[in-house]
């Protein structure tokens, strides 16, 4: 594996600003009402527009992004530290364990829809196969999506034959207690409902459903840092291009299928799962068209500012969002509809290019991602710009 080029790193840092502004939108409606029980949109015509949008764009295409750069971004730093003389093993191992800290603290003190938790637990299975050949990370990949998917198609056909569904009753009073926790309760009853709502997600192999579903994207990204797939000029432009419109048109006929075949169970997860991952084929390969065009600079600079700290933007969505709507902060819980937060995020998220980019002028990390260096090398990197830099 030859050395990174900057072009290749900025293609990288590009997407996950990007990936950033998607996951945002769709978390949106979870910070504020208790969607994760009853996905209610209000009737206003606009609203559905909005929600339609933000549904066939970003709904479960963020996620793989995070997932294929993950990977990416473990097998780059493996061969960094190689080449550097060092042993990648335990300075991964020590980087997958301080993540995971930082999940658990991010899931039961901010956020119930965590998803640092379960990348902290794929990354402990890449380090089984640091040393394995490229031709195995593919077929990881490869395998683990259409084999796990499939068996769950299979699933959700059984179980939709047998009519096994929670009732509407069960989940309405699920949702009327997340919004008196989250809108009016004490901190201690907003501690135990996001312990609760965390345990709804992850609980009875949800946590290991997860894991299953961004491991093959994981594996994805590291046969492509393997393979050198985002280096600048690995691929013509005329074909990166033929494929972009291929996986855009492909992705939107997936993601459009529970509009015209009708919304169930098993056209919904097809929508997300495989709809949402050829989407996010296109958005890569956007990425990687975009930052070839070296007077588009200016403009793509700004998302790959927000990417370099990924991570202090993740959980500062979460802080922002969660002190806006719970109730030891202003208590909008519940009371945004789908226009409304759409327009909130798009705001939070055009403050955090701002900041990213006002912060890089002065210091060479984002404060989460310099901790989680320190933690991973045990020596404490140097924080500020110097003169000149």
């Amino acid at each position: 594996m030859t050395p990174l080029s900057a072009d290749r790193i900025a293609a990288v840092d590009v997407l996950r600003g990007f990936a950033l502004f998607g996951i945002l939108l769709v978390n949106m409606r979870y910070f504020s009402s208790p969607a994760l029980y009853v996905e209610d949109v209000d009737g206003n015509t606009f609203n559905r527009v909005v929600a339609a949008a933000i549904d066939l764009l970003f709904e479960a295409s963020a996620y793989p992004l995070f997932a294929f750069l993950f990977g990416f971004g473990t097998i780059v730093l493996c061969h960094r530290l190689h080449q550097r003389g060092e042993r990648p093993f335990p300075i991964l191992l020590r980087r997958f364990l301080l993540l995971l800290v930082i999940g658990i603290i991010h899931a039961f003190g901010l956020w119930f829809g965590d998803i640092l938790i379960p990348y902290a637990l794929a990354g402990l299975i890449l380090l089984l196969f640091m040393n394995a050949p490229s031709h195995w990370w593919r077929m990881a990949a490869l395998t683990g999506f259409f084999f796990f998917h499939i068996l769950v198609i299979l699933l959700l056909v059984m179980s939709m034959l047998a009519g096994g569904t929670e009732t509407a009753e069960g989940q309405a009073a699920e949702a009327a207690a997340a919004l008196h926790h989250y809108q009016s309760g004490t901190f201690r009853e907003v501690f135990w409902q996001r312990w609760h709502d965390w345990s709804y997600l992850n609980g009875d192999g949800g946590l290991l459903f997860t894991l299953l579903a961004v491991l093959p994207f994981c594996f994805l990204g590291g046969y492509a840092a393997k393979e050198h797939w985002l280096e600048a000029g690995r691929y013509p432009t005329a074909a990166l291009r033929r494929l972009m419109s291929g996986a855009l048109c492909l992705g939107l006929a997936l993601k459009t299928i529970p509009y015209w075949a009708g919304a169930n169970t098993l056209t919904m997860y097809i929508q997300d799962n495989f709809g949402g991952a050829v989407l996010a084929v296109f958005y890569a390969i956007a990425a990687m068209l975009v930052c070839r065009k070296t007077n588009w600079q200016p403009v793509w600079r700004w998302l790959q500012d927000a990417g370099r700290m990924s991570l202090t933007h993740y959980l500062t969505q979460s802080l922002i969002c969660t002190s806006l709507f719970y109730s030891y902060g202003l208590g909008w819980y519940g009371q945004l509809n789908e226009w409304q937060g759409a327009l909130l995020a798009i705001g939070i998220y055009v403050a955090s290019l701002w900041a990213s980019h006002c912060w890089f002028t002065r210091f060479r990390f984002g404060p989460a991602e310099w901790l989680w260096r320190w933690g991973t090398y045990g020596m404490r990197p140097p924080f500020r710009r110097q003169p000149g830099q």
